[in-house]
């Protein structure tokens, strides 16, 4: 092939500035095939995933939601919804942010007030931290065979970098008013009386989630139950009366209706953006970040982290997972 080719012209850039994210919009994941399209009375399922924090989690492989937001959102489209009857709450979370937690539970019990519609909880592999908070919430709670749950307690990932710093001749130099304005700084040691001050705020709200335990959950005294922030097997929490019955989503949905007064024939419908691709109720919105160079050293992050976590943390990869 001979010959010229020549191209002229003016080449335009624009940034877009409105928010072009869709609203949420219900859709069906189960119908059984006697129910009616359009029928009145169905079942929304509220899927409640990952660490639980009051901020956009943004990053390679996720949506950027803002878990907070995006559940209180969800509430809200079904508040608008007069054929919504009962709501699943699908929990596979370690916990998060103290506050998140307590936001979302609030929330909850709002939506619960509100429209006298039954909320069951269903906790899938973890239910353990804020993310257990948020289930004493609902009217009941099932938990599956295998599922881990508890994890009533405080964590406040501190660290102390000052001799790593030294290694490289780095020399913390703050200019500072009040002397614990940097209170628990990666950058020196902890005073003991320093010290003394996070830990009876992790005390006190350590004592407001055994408080919300045993207010909504009564069947836990008198029996195996313990607060030190230990987790159980979905069997050993019934025995312990931290959840109310041992199954799996599918007995949570019927459990929902039968709560509702609805038939096994009514439809089961999840809230979805329309770029998302999770189409049952099993699927997870991607809302994870992923880290291809996971090099991020602890302490150097906290800005980006929530600080007193209902969070059962076995794993370190939880300190980066929220996007710091």
């Amino acid at each position: 092939m001979n010959g010229k080719m020549d191209m002229s012209g003016d080449m335009k850039t624009s940034m877009k500035t409105d928010n072009t994210a869709s609203r949420l919009a219900s859709v069906v994941v189960n119908r059984p095939s006697s129910a009616t399209k359009g029928a009145c009375g169905k079942v929304a399922i509220i899927d409640v995933d990952g660490i639980l924090i009051n901020k956009n989690i943004s990053g390679m492989g996720s949506m950027g939601e803002n878990p907070v937001a995006l559940f209180r959102e969800k509430l809200d489209a079904l508040r608008c919804d007069s054929n919504i009857s009962a709501v699943v709450l699908r929990i596979n979370s370690a916990g998060g942010g103290v506050t998140a937690t307590d936001i979302m539970s609030r929330d909850l019990t709002h939506f619960k007030r509100e429209t006298n519609i039954p909320v069951v909880a269903c906790l899938m592999d973890v239910g353990a931290g804020g993310a257990y908070y948020l289930a004493t919430h609902a009217d009941s709670i099932i938990a599956h065979p295998t599922s881990i749950v508890g994890g009533i307690g405080v964590i406040l990932n501190i660290y102390n970098l000052e001799d790593s710093m030294g290694q490289f001749n780095v020399v913390s130099m703050p200019i500072k008013a009040g002397d614990q304005i940097d209170i628990a700084s990666p950058e020196r040691s902890m005073e003991k009386e320093e010290k003394a001050a996070l830990q009876s705020i992790a005390d006190g709200f350590h004592a407001r989630f055994i408080d919300q335990v045993k207010s909504m959950r009564p069947a836990t005294a008198g029996k195996k139950a313990n607060f030190d922030g230990g987790i159980f097997s979905g069997s050993d929490a019934m025995e312990s009366g931290l959840v109310d019955s041992i199954g799996y989503l599918d007995d949570a949905v019927q459990l929902a209706r039968t709560r509702a007064g609805l038939g096994s024939e009514s439809t089961v419908i999840m809230l979805r953006r329309d770029n998302d691709r999770a189409y049952s109720q099993f699927d997870v919105t991607p809302n994870a970040p992923y880290a291809l160079l996971p090099i991020k050293m602890p302490g150097l992050d906290r800005s980006s982290l929530p600080t007193f976590l209902y969070l059962w943390q076995p794993d370190p990869s939880y300190l980066t997972s929220a996007g710091g």
